[in-house]
């Protein structure tokens, strides 16, 4: 079931007529003259995404004005759900695969509503499947992108590293995924060191969560998701006002959980792998200190220059156990630094490789899929930032340039092996309503590297 959008209609459905808008003018010297009157009423401009609802004789709805201009995307009707009067209704138009399926897809993730703690009355129009669409496609991602938007609007006492494990199992479970939990102490034993340091202050025990899907004999793909369900910043703790957002700290997690449901529901020939570091960073007479060197599953020793910095600390460890397979693509995704809000604003994902075929291949699909990305630089000549007098590296650096960029060299220092890595680091949360993207958790990224996934490895 697709919400709020159907194969079939109960009542007769409303027609959404699409015009281009250098065709309005024709369009409408054609129509009936109560129409004509209405729009001129209405004081309507045809611009690109406007509509009108066109009265019927009997005062109800005859149809609906659409004016387009420009090319079909994902997020090209979904003002229409929440303006419309609730009831079905169609759209006259000629779409491809690709555009009818982007565009219910569009429809109904503008119905998304987070309902857990305060429930909502508001219905919506529901659209009729467009006979081009791929209904599966459509059922999936918007799935998949509720799933990772209800993770990060959970607050952190309903969903930390315990809670979290829960929700990967239910991903897993629906696969038949094998799933490995290592959790408290037993990160020690199982060389998941600095997981163990950043969470080990909590009540809700830290814990590395494993998923394996798919043939052996595929190709490796790995996906690395930060975890951390609440973040005070520690002993170097955060004032009130930057905790406020911090239950969606665990937002790559959720995004890759996301995006490992589609790879799955799809049936990609890949071995999935999906490691997720659950932690919170909290504060208690056993918490990890500035000053503190640590010794990573790598081997590699960090010195703690801000225990802020904690994202960085939990991803290494678990990207240090991806690389020891050597797979053919590695992505992380992460919360990781206020910089890179900074340098791309809060509605692109950062994005760090040092490969550049697979840059051009996501910025590609991103723009394909209208889910942006944009590339900054792995600045070698940075590194110097994070030397340590005691250590091999400090998590935090010097002189508070770069952050982004040497938050990236951080983890690059954690991967040798596999073929291709690429990092993100994403805002995960919508600042601002837009179509189709409440305020509230978002899922980056995602469409735009199950599309590339999709078309390097699918069938």
């Amino acid at each position: 079931m697709i919400p709020y959008v159907a194969t079939r209609a109960d009542t007769p459905p409303k027609p959404i007529v699409v015009v281009e808008k250098a065709n309005f003018d024709s369009w409408l010297s054609a129509q009936p003259e109560m129409h004509k009157g209405w729009i001129a009423a209405q004081g309507f401009e045809a611009t690109g995404g406007k509509s009108l609802s066109l009265p019927g004789s009997a005062g109800d709805i005859d149809a609906v004005l659409f004016i387009k201009d420009g090319a079909w995307n994902i997020w090209s009707l979904a003002d229409l759900p929440a303006q419309l009067p609730p009831g079905f209704y169609t759209v006259s138009a000629d779409f491809s695969e690709k555009e009818a399926t982007e565009v219910a897809t569009g429809w109904s993730l503008a119905t998304y509503v987070f309902d857990r703690f305060k429930k909502s009355k508001k219905e919506f129009a529901t659209l009729i499947l467009p006979d081009a669409a791929d209904e599966n496609m459509v059922r999936r991602t918007v799935k998949a992108i509720t799933l990772v938007r209800d993770l990060i609007n959970l607050p952190a006492g309903d969903l930390g590293p315990s809670g979290l494990e829960a929700a990967a199992s239910q991903v897993a479970g629906e696969f038949e995924a094998e799933q490995t939990n290592i959790i408290g102490e037993d990160l020690l034993t199982y060389h998941f060191p600095m997981v163990h340091a950043v969470g080990r202050a909590a009540a809700d025990a830290p814990r590395l969560i494993d998923i394996t899907w798919g043939d052996k004999s595929a190709p490796k793909v790995t996906l690395v998701g930060k975890g951390v369900c609440f973040d005070t910043g520690g002993l170097d703790l955060k004032p009130s006002s930057a905790m406020l957002m911090m239950k969606k700290d665990m937002g790559g997690a959720a995004t890759v959980l996301g995006l490992a449901y589609m790879i799955m529901d799809a049936g990609l020939p890949v071995r999935l792998r999906v490691l997720i570091p659950a932690v919170e960073n909290s504060v208690s007479g056993n918490a990890f200190r500035p000053g503190d060197i640590l010794t990573s599953r790598k081997g590699k020793t960090v010195e703690i220059g801000n225990t802020d910095a904690e994202g960085r600390l939990i991803l290494a460890d678990a990207l240090a156990a991806a690389d020891e397979e050597a797979p053919e693509l590695l992505i992380d995704m992460a919360t990781l630094t206020g910089a890179a809000r900074v340098a791309v604003g809060t509605e692109i994902a950062a994005t760090f490789t040092d490969d550049d075929a697979l840059y051009a291949e996501i910025a590609a699909h991103a723009a394909a899929e209208n889910d942006p990305v944009w590339r900054l630089p792995l600045w070698q000549d940075y590194r110097h930032i994070l030397d340590s007098k005691f250590a091999d590296i400090n998590n935090a650096g010097s002189g508070g340039f770069a952050g982004a960029i040497t938050a990236g060299l951080f983890l690059k220092e954690f991967v040798d092996t596999a073929k291709s890595w690429v990092h993100f680091d994403i805002m995960a949360y919508n600042n601002r309503a837009r179509a189709g993207r409440p305020v509230g958790g978002e899922a980056f990224a995602l469409r735009a590297l199950f599309a590339l996934i999709r078309d390097r490895y699918g069938r």
